[in-house]
C-alpha cells in the first residue's frame, strides 16, 4: 500500500492542476458539466462492478466491500436527476477508457486492481471534497444533488476495508510493479475525461 500511495500521490498532483478541477474547486463548473460527469463514467463503472468481484477473488482478495462500493445504481440514479438538463456528447476519454478496461480485463487483471483503487479510493477520499462543491452548484442552479460520492457506510470503515483488499492480492513481484505501473495510466484516463469536460461547449 505504501508504494502504491506513493504512484498516486504523484500522478494526484498533476490532476489538481487540470482547470476543470480547480475550477470545481472554485465553484465555477457548470450544472451541465457535472451532468456530462455522471452520464461519462456511468459505462466505466459498470464494467468494473461485473468485473471486480471475481477478479479480485481469483487474485486472493475474496473478502472485500465491493457491494458498498458499487456506484453503478447511484449513477443511473443521478442521472435521472439531470435530466432536465441538455443532452451532452458522447464521452471520447470515457470510451477509450472503458476499452482500456475490457483488455486489462482479459489480459491482466492485476492492472484492472490498479484502476478499482485509483477509482474507489479516489471517491472515498477526495471525491468527498469534490461532492461538497459539486452539489452547492447544484443547489445554486436549484437542481437536485449529486448521490455518487455517498456510501452506505463510513468512508473511514471503506477506505480500511478496501486497503485491506489489497492487502490480500496475492501477486508475483512483476505483477505488483505492473500494478503500481497501471495506477499512473488510470490517473491519465481521469486527466482526459477532466480535459474533455473543461472544453464542453456550454448551451
Amino acid at each position: 500500500m505504501r508504494k502504491l500511495h506513493a504512484r498516486i500521490g504523484r500522478a494526484h498532483h498533476q490532476a489538481e492542476g487540470m482547470p476543470f478541477a480547480k475550477a470545481l474547486l472554485d465553484d465555477q463548473v457548470s450544472p451541465l458539466q457535472l451532468a456530462a460527469l455522471v452520464r461519462a463514467l456511468g459505462a466505466p463503472y459498470a464494467f468494473l462492478e461485473q468485473q471486480l468481484p471475481e477478479a479480485a477473488a481469483a487474485l486472493g482478495a475474496s473478502a472485500a466491500p465491493w457491494p458498498h462500493l458499487a456506484r453503478t445504481a447511484v449513477l443511473a440514479h443521478d442521472c435521472a436527476q439531470l435530466a432536465t438538463l441538455p443532452a451532452t456528447p458522447p464521452s471520447a476519454a470515457a470510451a477509450i477508457w472503458l476499452e482500456q478496461l475490457r483488455v486489462l480485463a482479459q489480459q491482466a487483471p492485476h492492472r484492472l486492481m490498479a484502476h478499482v483503487y485509483v477509482r474507489y479510493g479516489g471517491d472515498l477520499s477526495g471525491g468527498q471534497q469534490l461532492a461538497a462543491h459539486a452539489n452547492a452548484i447544484l443547489e445554486r442552479h436549484q437542481l437536485p444533488a449529486l448521490d455518487f460520492w455517498c456510501f452506505d457506510r463510513s468512508t473511514a470503515e471503506l477506505k480500511q476495508s478496501l486497503h485491506d483488499a489489497f492487502e490480500q492480492l496475492d501477486l508475483s513481484t512483476a505483477e505488483e510493479e505492473e500494478l503500481l505501473s497501471e495506477a499512473e495510466l488510470a490517473f491519465a484516463a481521469t486527466q482526459r475525461l477532466l480535459a474533455e469536460l473543461a472544453d464542453l461547449p456550454q448551451p
